[in-house]
């Protein structure tokens, strides 16, 4: 485990670094921040529509060989584009085309190497080391980001891709020599699909699973309703600060640090969980929404960066007690269909939620949004609690006297 968290601060340290330079390539060649957004928007386009084969592959295939195919593939592709960097030949039109093709392996590689990491662990602390994962990952965006720019500045555009293959091939490297736990094992040979019974392992089968759990459907609506009126806040906190707090990109750059400083140490906190639930999750969401609600009263940039931490404490925990709901609920060989389903679904609200947030801050401001959409999750969560404990069947008290027995308590032993 201690390996493979090493591999993963290197391969994302290496992939935010690629992120953030093309980013800057896209502007350097097309001067359009809207060929910017586009070329996010192509490599993100593949896990709506094939993310849900993606995860099936994972179910169907070893996942250690999965995980190293599909690491490799993406080392490639960086290198790639390394060497159409370094001979100017890149344009829009290979730029984009290798964004989807980055998005489609990474449909595969996603839920791959997630489950592959819980298998290096008991089960008793696959939570814990989902905490990690969201520790390194946020470890590695800002390493990433801030070697971005040393990199370019130092040894130009094609070195920051070649490093991200580089990063790739180490991942690569360090996948055989890795050791499931002995629980792990056993979880993978546990209840599951029988062999040459290929129409268990069907998307379908991912679909239904997901859609007939209760946890897993109020999981997705707590996020979604998260992800369109919260959060966001590189949109949000952005206008706010540059608005009516008066600052300018430093003062930006300084929430932004905070936040990711929160999120490391939420990180770090969701790691000690364990045994996260729904119920934990909703909490967690609506105490950052509430945050949220204040945050967009803040009368100046100081009070704001008092909230800030906190509000970015709280969503890194929330995202990692779902997270482990998510890859633990599921039997084994359902993982990564329902690993698959799910990044379909964020996938929609990545792509419809700051659109949706841009339009409120067009009529509300950013205050009036920021506020606005605290209070819509606040107010959905409990909803939902409440409708829940409606609904849940009380035990009922048999009647019986003082003295006597229950009429039956042997048939009903034998019954539970």
């Amino acid at each position: 485990m201690r390996w493979w968290s090493v591999a993963n601060f290197v391969s994302n340290a290496g992939t935010w670094m690629q992120l953030t330079v093309q980013n800057l390539l896209v502007l350097q060649i097309t001067g359009s921040a809207a060929a910017t957004g586009l070329s996010m928007s192509v490599q993100a386009a593949p896990a709506l529509f094939m993310s849900m084969l993606g995860g099936a592959a994972v179910d169907r295939w070893p996942r250690k060989v999965t995980a190293a195919v599909s690491q490799a593939l993406l080392g490639a592709v960086a290198f790639t584009t390394a060497v159409l960097v370094a001979t100017d030949r890149l344009d829009m039109t290979s730029l984009m085309v290798l964004a989807a093709v980055t998005g489609t392996i990474a449909t595969v590689d996603g839920p791959a190497c997630a489950l592959l990491g819980n298998d290096l662990v008991p089960v008793a602390d696959v939570p814990s080391a989902i905490g990690v994962g969201a520790l390194v990952h946020n470890a590695g965006r800002l390493v990433g980001a801030a070697l971005a720019g040393v990199t370019v500045g130092f040894l130009g555009t094609a070195a920051a891709y070649a490093a991200n293959g580089l990063s790739f091939l180490f991942v690569t490297a360090v996948i055989p020599f890795l050791r499931p736990a002995a629980d792990a094992v056993r979880r993978a040979a546990g209840p599951g699909p029988r062999p040459g019974k290929r129409d268990d392992m069907t998307i379908r089968e991912g679909l239904a699973f997901f859609a007939r759990r209760p946890r897993l459907v109020a999981l997705a609506g707590i996020t979604g309703v998260s992800a369109v009126f919260g959060r966001n806040y590189g949109l949000t906190l952005a206008v706010l600060v540059t608005g009516p707090l008066a600052g300018g990109p430093g003062a930006f750059g300084t929430v932004s640090t905070v936040l990711a400083v929160g999120g490391i140490l939420g990180a770090v906190l969701g790691a000690r969980l364990r045994r996260p639930s729904v119920r934990v999750v909703g909490t967690l969401a609506a105490a950052g929404a509430l945050l949220q609600v204040v945050a967009g009263l803040s009368p100046s940039l100081a009070v704001l960066l008092v909230l800030v931490l906190p509000m970015a404490v709280v969503e890194s925990v929330s995202d990692t007690a779902g997270t482990a709901v998510l890859q633990t609920d599921p039997p084994p060989h359902l993982r990564g269909r329902v690993l698959g389903v799910w990044s379909s679904i964020g996938t929609v609200w990545g792509l419809g939620g700051p659109p949706a947030l841009g339009l409120l801050m067009e009529f509300a401001g950013p205050r009036g949004a920021l506020v606005t959409g605290g209070v819509v999750v606040a107010a959905t969560i409990t909803a939902g609690r409440v409708l829940r404990a409606r609904r849940t069947p009380r035990p009922v008290a048999l009647p019986t006297r003082p003295g006597e027995e229950i009429a039956g308590r042997e048939a009903l032993g034998t019954a539970a």
